[in-house]
């Protein structure tokens, strides 16, 4: 299978890159540039390609590299903005959750069940008013028009059945718990590595490693981050889905990001895998909890804060220790097993990109999730806030104000019905005829990654011991998904480099990997 020649349009690698840019540094003018390869800025190349657009999509790094690959994997319905009086974003979440789970990306989405442990610090006012919460989500779910064979109905637990799907929790005092679902994500990367892939497979050039130096109302100012060189990208219209980093390139755009972190921790630690994620209740607050969300490569994330962050933005935001301390103290709330500071075998924080409508002071975590979309003078159409389970929305609204602010010429939007790489209905993907892992990674594509590894036996060796990653995924990466180095392989497309112990062991793998390609 050569490099040169891809197996189907969707195929992202150095070649088309190469390629691509050339056409562009050439003069090429398109339609739309977006500006940002996160869920939003992906999903804006997504729906401008599939109404006929002519589209080039750019990132300084690579597909997913900010706050897109440090969410909670989580496809929420909207609970928590329901709680808050937030009923148009609480549908809003609810909708585009049903849209993920039944249409577009069945195989990367699937129902998770939460436990809400009713422990002596969880009073009967308050788990009344979470049943409530749970119900009034089910109703969010029927609004939405999802279906109950996707996600199953809330319910009581008694405490027997509560241990059974959480052993690790204290026995003493545990009244029971609250059954619910919702959705989570195999990985919130591998999400906008589809969305790139499929947006390339209607026609848009995506190009990573290629830095916004400027950005006015027909075009940009770019550099090539692998070769130094600077273009010119023509362009009808530009949208700024830059995120957190977006005031950098649009002024009067005023954010106030929030500091999300999660801490990893292996399932051993916690007695073993768990059957369910659980909602544990953050003391003296009333509609907030920390996530204990098991993964499938035996790791689990504990999270989440809700930090204010001041002054310059990093391109990799640090996890303070406090941040672990708070955690870890939630969790030992409610669990028989005791979580120590040397159990953390990694940690991840992502900006929250939060519009800011309520000047100084307040909290991060009562401002609204509400996105925004900013024309400048000019006609950068900017667009900011939204949380991940709405991108597809957000791109909507914005590729809407780019065909408005400039008068373009494209048929409605298509993205609500338009499936993803790899996406199919769950008979089909049930009936492949491999590792059920690589298809809820990868889908109807499954079969061809597996054959890798059949073909080469050295290719299906594990990349780490007692990891499930297997070499030919790498090799898959490098061939298919754009990756460019090390980095991409282990931080992005796949999650390898959480764990830094594992990251090390990986890199030799990566890096045959990339040599394949060379």
């Amino acid at each position: 299978m050569s490099p040169k020649s891809p197996v189907n349009p969707s195929s992202l690698n150095a070649e088309r890159r190469s390629r691509e840019l050339a056409e562009l540094a050439d003069g090429t003018q398109v339609d739309v540039l977006v500006v940002g390869l996160g869920a939003t800025g992906a999903g804006a190349a997504l729906d401008a390609a599939t109404r006929g657009l002519s589209v080039a999509a750019i990132d300084a790094h690579d597909l997913a590299f900010g706050t897109s690959r440090w969410s909670s994997k989580l496809i929420h319905g909207g609970l928590r903005y329901l709680a808050s009086g937030q009923l148009d974003v609480a549908h809003e979440s609810a909708v585009e959750r049903g849209v993920l789970m039944e249409r577009t990306a069945p195989h990367l989405v699937r129902a998770q069940p939460f436990v809400l442990p009713l422990t002596p610090l969880v009073s009967r006012g308050q788990a009344a008013l979470a049943r409530a919460g749970f119900i009034a989500g089910d109703l969010l779910r029927v609004s939405a028009r999802t279906a109950r064979t996707t996600l199953p109905a809330p319910r009581t637990l008694s405490a027997v059945e509560t241990r059974h799907l959480a052993p690790a929790l204290r026995p003493t005092g545990l009244r029971g718990g609250l059954l619910s679902w919702d959705g989570q994500l195999t990985d919130d990367a591998r999400l906008v590595t589809a969305i790139a892939r499929t947006a390339a497979a209607h026609g848009a050039r995506v190009l990573t490693r290629t830095r916004a130096l400027e950005l006015t109302g027909d075009g940009a100012r770019v550099r090539d981050e692998t070769t130094g060189q600077e273009l010119r990208i023509r362009a009808r219209v530009v949208v700024n889905a830059t995120g957190v980093w977006a005031g950098g390139l649009v002024a009067d755009v005023r954010l106030r990001p929030s500091r999300g972190t999660h801490l990893v921790l292996r399932d051993a630690d916690l007695g073993g895998r768990l059957s369910a994620g659980l909602h544990i209740p953050i003391p003296g607050e009333t509609n907030r909890f920390v996530l204990v969300l098991p993964q499938q490569d035996g790791r689990v994330y504990v999270g989440l804060t809700d930090e204010p962050v001041d002054g310059d933005v990093p391109d990799v935001p640090d996890v303070p220790e406090t941040d672990i301390g708070f955690l870890l103290d939630v969790l030992g709330s409610a669990l028989d097993v005791t979580v120590r500071r040397a159990d953390v075998v990694g940690a991840f924080a992502g900006l929250r990109p939060l519009l800011d409508t309520r000047g100084e002071g307040g909290r991060t975590a009562d401002i609204s999730r509400k996105h925004a979309v900013l024309t400048s003078p000019d006609g950068v159409v900017t667009v900011v806030g939204g949380k991940l389970t709405t991108y597809r929305r957000m791109a909507q609204d914005a590729v809407d104000a780019a065909v408005a602010a400039r008068g373009l010429t494209a048929g409605p939007c298509r993205t609500a019905s338009t499936p993803l790489v790899g996406a199919a209905r769950p008979r089909t993907l049930a009936q492949l005829d491999v590792p059920a892992r690589l298809v809820r990674r990868y889908g109807t594509e499954a079969p061809a990654v597996h054959d890798l590894g059949v073909t080469n036996p050295d290719l299906a060796r594990h990349v780490v011991p007692g990891h499930p990653v297997t070499c030919a995924e790498l090799v898959w990466a490098v061939r298919h998904e754009g990756a460019l180095d090390a980095s991409d392989l282990l931080d992005r497309r796949t999650r390898i480099g959480l764990v830094a112990e594992d990251r090390e062991t990986a890199e030799q793998a990566a890096l045959g990997a990339l040599a394949q390609m060379a």
